[in-house]
């Protein structure tokens, strides 16, 4: 690796943050389908969301730390089973409870970068069918008109997180959710999700002033020896095809973690020498540059990293992480990609969709006092995000 021993500048104004969900953070999430599938006893969850990290009702507390500590932004996501618990009622409490998270985001000095929907639907939702159900983009559309008067403020708008993800994942009724996933997705869910997309993008142009936008899983994806017909051919209904409909967006969220590599027969296993995350990924932070190089070229669109990051014990490496993968975002952009902002998963330590084990979170959170403590990581972040110079920090090799 060679060593980057200058300082790296980013553009005046580009945002730095970082990113929540609602299921994963804010607890007792009773009205999601994923709290159904964390009380049905599958094999695959270890554990339940519960209370989460509280951050519900220490929303303000988790703003303001994130502003303290240098950063400018902040994503988080509406729940959509908190707004409309059974078809057609809409909870105007819960509205203005989000309302008031988009007011705190403003009293701190932070963007707000609002997501729509991330991976949870409300139980009524998946009992229709989920996103295979035929009139799935009507039921977004009304819930977004309905949210749609709070986001008068928010510059940015996420309507969807993953599609790519969720398009391989679909709901079943009697368990909840399935696990967001690569497997092949399926065609009506992928035309649902692109047209409930392409709904709430009309509802909220005619509505708000919000650029919008959906995010991407971005996989980095590589050919094996050989392979490379194959790899674009895995590749296309699971991640480009998504980036196709986003070509008249006002920007595309890239969220970028590994590499994945493709053979003749579909995914690689990652190599046995290879150093692992607590998820079991590849350490490749590389992987931000080259999805936001993919998402540049194929949509030509302003760019957001909606999420990038490490789940790790050890802080010092989410540092090192952290660190290579904003010189390839720098590198990104210093050829032409247009990113106006970078989001780091996760602000707090939460619910990794069955397990509470992986950390990727910046500040830790105590699972029984929720007390917030912010990592070294943070700190460092909020330096970078602060003067707009990215350095090597002391804890990256140079080997």
């Amino acid at each position: 690796m060679t060593a980057q021993d200058h300082a790296l500048t980013f553009p005046q104004g580009f945002l730095w943050g970082a990113a929540t969900s609602a299921h994963q953070v804010e607890g007792n999430n009773v009205n999601s389908n994923w709290w159904v599938r964390e009380n049905a006893a599958q094999p695959d969850v270890r554990d339940r969301s519960g209370d989460a990290a509280d951050s519900f009702h220490r929303y303000e507390e988790d703003i303001a730390l994130l502003a303290s500590l240098g950063l400018t932004s902040y994503r988080f996501s509406i729940e959509w089973s908190r707004i409309e618990p059974a078809p057609g009622h809409f909870s105007l409490a819960m509205r203005e409870h989000y309302a008031r998270m988009i007011g705190s985001c403003a009293r701190h000095g932070l963007t707000p970068v609002v997501t729509l929907h991330h991976f949870t639907n409300p139980i009524w939702f998946s009992q229709l069918g989920g996103w295979e159900a035929p009139d799935a983009a009507s039921h977004f559309e009304r819930y977004v008109a309905f949210v749609a008067p709070i986001l008068q403020d928010v510059p940015w708008v996420c309507t969807i997180n993953e599609p790519n993800l969720l398009a391989g994942a679909p709901d079943d009724p009697a368990t909840g959710a399935a696990l967001a996933s690569l497997e092949a997705p399926s065609p009506r869910a992928t035309a649902n999700l692109i047209s409930a997309h392409e709904a709430a993008r009309r509802v909220l142009h005619s509505d708000t002033s919000a650029q919008t936008g959906w995010s991407i899983a971005a996989q980095a994806y590589h050919a094996a020896s050989g392979a490379e017909e194959e790899m674009l051919a895995y590749r296309y209904p699971r991640e480009d095809l998504f980036l196709e409909a986003a070509r008249s967006d006002d920007f595309v969220g890239v969220q970028a973690y590994l590499r994945t590599f493709i053979g003749k027969q579909g995914p690689l296993p990652v190599a046995e020498d290879a150093e692992t995350t607590q998820m079991g990924w590849e350490y490749f932070p590389q992987a931000l540059g080259i999805a936001v190089r993919h998402a540049h070229a194929i949509t030509g669109r302003p760019l957001l990293v909606t999420e990038n990051g490490m789940a790790t014990a050890d802080d010092n490496r989410r540092i090192d992480y952290t660190f290579e993968a904003l010189t390839a975002l720098h590198e990104a952009m210093a050829s032409g990609a247009d990113v106006r902002g970078y989001l780091h998963w996760s602000a707090l330590d939460n619910y990794e969709w069955g397990s509470n084990l992986p950390t990727f979170g910046l500040i830790a959170v105590d699972p029984e006092t929720f007390a917030r403590q912010a990592k070294p990581s943070a700190h460092w972040l909020g330096q970078v995000a602060r003067t707009g110079q990215l350095q090597r920090p002391l804890s990256v090799s140079t080997v």
